[in-house]
């Protein structure tokens, strides 16, 4: 492989549009979190830049490793965590960035990316030697099995009606067709993938693996300084990058052109809106409720989308 071939990949992965620009966007769409649900709380909430200084506070602090932990799996669980998040941030935007840069199943290899970060989380909560980490990963993990299921389940409705695993083909197909979200079975896809995409981030009512007035955190209450930080920047990135991948999965994204732009901003931000306003007007479900949320109405949900796409609908 040419050095300049080298070169690309690591400016792609670490600058742009990988660790660098996904975490400072993902860093300021926490900010805008934070501060609509302080408006909605009649409160004013923090300045822009509080993000950025809690992850800068906890780099400078020391990680302190639990006495009788596994040292292996709680060290290498946040690094897991922001390098499943990247990789999957690289292929979603260079999908919206540059379309001839997708490749032959490139969104299965994403859905094992964004399952990364989750799976970081039941290591480092089960090597943590804490009861709290430990109950948590075992939460995180159930939650795993239950959202993963009709995740899956709503992507394969969107690859009957395109025939291909290249998320460059759904795109076009859509710049072609229209969006997706306009069928039945699209629009019932849409809505199985936004309950799993809440779950996927640890929002309410989902966040029942860390459940801090219960837990104080779960599987993160033994982490401090830089390992809570990588975690808490691996979420900021999926809090960009997974609306993102909604958006083109979904909703549908063409050409880079100034009207192009602002049209993909615009139904990002209605994914952000959806994804904030169920995350503080729901209270916190129990592991067995949301089990049953899962692999109940949501699962049969799920099933009727993929049978609706099989029939054309």
């Amino acid at each position: 492989m040419p050095w300049t071939q080298v070169l690309t990949d690591v400016f792609y992965t670490v600058v742009f549009p990988g660790f660098l620009f996904a975490s400072i966007v993902g860093l300021l769409l926490t900010w805008v979190d934070r501060k609509v649900t302080a408006i909605v709380q009649s409160r004013v909430g923090p300045p822009w830049f509080q993000p950025y200084a809690d992850i800068g506070k906890l780099l400078g602090k020391r990680m302190f490793i639990p006495r009788g932990s596994q040292a292996v799996g709680f060290l290498a669980a946040p690094l897991l965590s922001v390098a499943g998040s990247t990789l999957a941030a690289v292929i979603i935007l260079l999908a919206l960035l540059h379309p001839g840069s997708d490749f032959v199943g490139d969104l299965i290899v994403l859905i094992y990316l964004s399952v990364l970060p989750s799976i970081a989380l039941v290591i480092g909560g089960a090597s943590s030697r804490s009861p709290f980490g430990a109950i948590g990963a075992g939460r995180e993990l159930s939650m795993i099995l239950s959202y993963e299921l009709v995740f899956l389940l709503s992507l394969f409705t969107v690859l009957i009606k395109v025939h291909s695993v290249r998320l460059g083909d759904i795109v076009a197909y859509q710049a072609a067709h229209g969006p997706i979200i306009a069928s039945v079975s699209g629009f019932i896809a849409f809505v199985v993938a936004m309950y799993s995409l809440v779950a996927k981030l640890g929002y309410l009512p989902f966040d029942i693996a860390e459940a801090d007035t219960e837990l104080i955190g779960g599987p993160l209450a033994e982490y401090s300084g830089s390992g809570l930080a990588l975690f808490r920047l691996s979420r900021a990135i999926l809090f960009f990058c997974l609306p993102v991948l909604i958006v083109l999965l979904f909703l549908g994204a063409t050409a880079p052109t100034a009207l192009s732009i602002v049209a993909f901003v615009l139904k990002l931000l209605a994914v952000l809106v959806i994804l904030i306003v169920v995350k503080i007007t729901h209270a916190r479900l129990k592991l067995d409720q949301a089990l049953r949320l899962f692999w109940g109405r949501l699962l049969l949900v799920a099933i009727a989308g993929v049978l609706l796409a099989l029939v054309g609908w």
